[in-house]
């Protein structure tokens, strides 16, 4: 009876693959990268819009603490941007005008200060980079964090810093700046998180539904290539459900989704930001090696002569003749 309890709670992911200190190529929730990749925007064309570039990104950046059913990562802030993630999700709750980062009920032990402060030191060292913050409120329902917002932002960081558009900047626009992809309601302060193409199948109720959340990723990374590449597309990997936490989620998607890369690293193709839990540094260096490469068109000779092209030549080959 006793394992057969056990079998149940392992399959509906009560109990994970293992726990902790896992550093895989796909998955990582050990407290430090394997290596990392701080300045690989730096080689991006300056005229590439930001939506036709492929980005690696976590999912619930901050949630490093809670337990099992709150930690959706292991590396800080500074370790994150390091290792080459460009995406975050950012959740803050609203009480009496402060903004403290939480997962849920899962406080995690900062504010958006913190935050603000860990992605200006990042763009500060590492300019030619740029950072995307998807902004929401979290566990309270005030509807009105956006004064609060903007005081953070004139204590904790600088306005010159952020793209001021809802407009998809290029490259060269985007560099050094910080872009909210702002999910609350308020005058502009950047893009608007709702303008992008989304695929977020969070809710996974027990690890019997992974080939759902599977399928919905896979479904929206094929369409990527083709979509519009005036929008950003997202392609969120992560999901949990009441029987099946983050970690047992993140320990067999991400190994989905690194085989299905491997399996098109030879294609020129654009994915967009593909946002993970637990990513682990092998991965994130994958996802940015997608990016587009401008096919030159090379002005090769035909190898074949066509009867114009061999009746010149012949002419031209006669008068030299004559010359001589």
């Amino acid at each position: 009876m006793m394992k057969m309890l056990m079998e149940l709670m392992v399959l509906v992911g009560l109990i994970g693959l293992s726990h902790g200190a896992i550093q895989r190529p796909d998955y990582d929730d050990t407290p430090n990268p394997e290596f990392l990749n701080p300045s690989w925007m730096a080689s991006l064309p300056d005229d590439q819009l930001l939506s036709e570039v492929t980005m690696p990104g976590t999912h619930n950046t901050m949630a490093l603490y809670g337990g099992v059913y709150a930690e959706c990562q292991t590396w800080n802030l500074a370790s994150q941007l390091r290792a080459g993630i460009r995406f975050l999700d950012i959740r803050v709750r609203h009480v009496k005008g402060n903004l403290t980062i939480h997962h849920g009920v899962a406080y995690q032990r900062a504010h958006f200060g913190h935050v603000l402060e860990g992605v200006v030191d990042f763009l500060q060292e590492y300019p030619n980079e740029t950072v995307l913050m998807r902004l929401r409120e979290e566990f309270s329902e005030t509807y009105d964090i956006y004064g609060a917002v903007v005081d953070y932002i004139d204590r904790y960081a600088h306005w010159d810093m952020l793209w001021h558009s809802r407009l998809v900047p290029t490259m060269a626009e985007a560099r050094g700046k910080l872009i909210v992809l702002q999910e609350f309601s308020g005058p502009d302060l950047g893009m608007r998180y709702g303008s992008l193409d989304k695929a977020d199948h969070w809710k996974v109720p027990t690890l019997l539904h992974l080939e759902e959340k599977w399928q919905s990723v896979y479904e929206h990374l094929e369409a990527a290539p083709t979509g519009n590449m005036a929008q950003i597309f997202l392609t969120y990997s992560s999901g949990a459900g009441l029987f099946a936490y983050p970690r047992a989620v993140a320990q067999r998607i991400n190994a989905q989704l690194y085989n299905y890369l491997r399996s098109k690293t030879d294609l020129n193709q654009r994915l967009g930001i593909v946002c993970m839990d637990f990513p682990a540094a092998p991965i994130i260096q994958m996802i940015i090696d997608f990016q587009l490469k401008k096919v030159i068109k090379s002005q090769s000779f035909n190898l074949v002569p066509t009867k114009a092209s061999l009746k010149n030549a012949i002419s031209s080959l006669g008068k030299k003749m004559i010359k001589h």
